[in-house]
């Protein structure tokens, strides 16, 4: 049993389209979006071909958009305990987004900021009878999975204290950019599991990206531009035999894939 406490364990889309969003990413990633329901709460499911879950979809309303709020790809990191994993990051230079709060069904929940900015929500899951333990997150090929989490940091020396003191993530050998800095990778349970790097001076925030696995990065291009996206970097080549693209949703959200070319 993998250790919950730093683990990637959802991921979730807000987008104010669910419809067209279910359309786009059903092509070209290749999930079942099912809708929200009243049951939900409105939120829909991100759901994979055999069935196991990757993450949901979280419809943007005018309030949310008028409060700040925008399309975009958050992560969940499993935590121990919700509560006291807010009181540590707003103590290490973190702020709370959204309180604690406990969501029927699934487990207790909060959306937080590390302490360069970069939002992502804390999860103490409560599984359901018979569930498991998440799917969501697969270092391996596997279509749907996410399977790379990369933060560029406006200072990624802090970040990566600010993580693996959180998290208890380890710190494998870096790898040297030149100009760009240290590629900083990160495991969990002796897994790596995405990288930590510098923010370049022409991104204008410091964020999260996931990347999704999907079988072939050409076709899954083509399929980001025929149904209204824009590729915004790639396809390039990365470390090993894969590939990967940055785009942009019909509805605003920028996103990752990564796979075979």
């Amino acid at each position: 049993m993998s250790t919950l406490q730093g683990s990637w364990i959802w991921y979730e889309l807000m987008t104010p389209d669910p419809v067209g969003a279910k359309a786009f990413y059903e092509a070209v990633v290749g999930w079942t979006v099912n809708p929200g329901t009243p049951e939900t709460g409105d939120y829909g499911f991100l759901v994979n071909a055999d069935g196991q879950m990757t993450g949901g979809v979280l419809a943007l309303t005018g309030d949310m958009i008028g409060g700040g709020a925008h399309p975009a790809w958050l992560g969940y990191i499993g935590v121990d305990d919700v509560d006291q994993s807010v009181s540590a990051i707003e103590a290490a230079g973190g702020t709370v987004v959204m309180p604690a709060r406990d969501v029927p069904m699934a487990g207790r929940i909060a959306m937080v900021a590390d302490c360069c900015g970069a939002p992502f929500y804390v999860m103490t899951p409560t599984p359901p009878p018979g569930g498991g333990e998440s799917t969501a997150f697969s270092a391996e090929r596997n279509a749907g999975r996410c399977g790379w989490n990369e933060l560029v940091a406006s200072d990624a020396t802090e970040a990566i204290a600010f993580y693996t003191a959180r998290f208890g993530w380890t710190l494998p050998e870096p790898m040297d950019m030149g100009a760009m800095g240290q590629y900083q990778f990160i495991a969990h349970d002796g897994v790596t599991v995405g990288a930590i790097m510098q923010k370049p001076a022409e991104a204008p925030f410091s964020g999260w990206s996931h990347y999704f696995w999907v079988p072939s990065i050409t076709t899954a291009k083509n399929a980001v531009e025929a149904h209204g996206g824009t590729v915004i970097n790639g396809p390039r080549h990365v470390p090993g035999d894969d590939w990967i693209i940055r785009a942009i949703d019909p509805q605003g959200a920028m996103f990752s894939l990564v796979g075979a070319l």
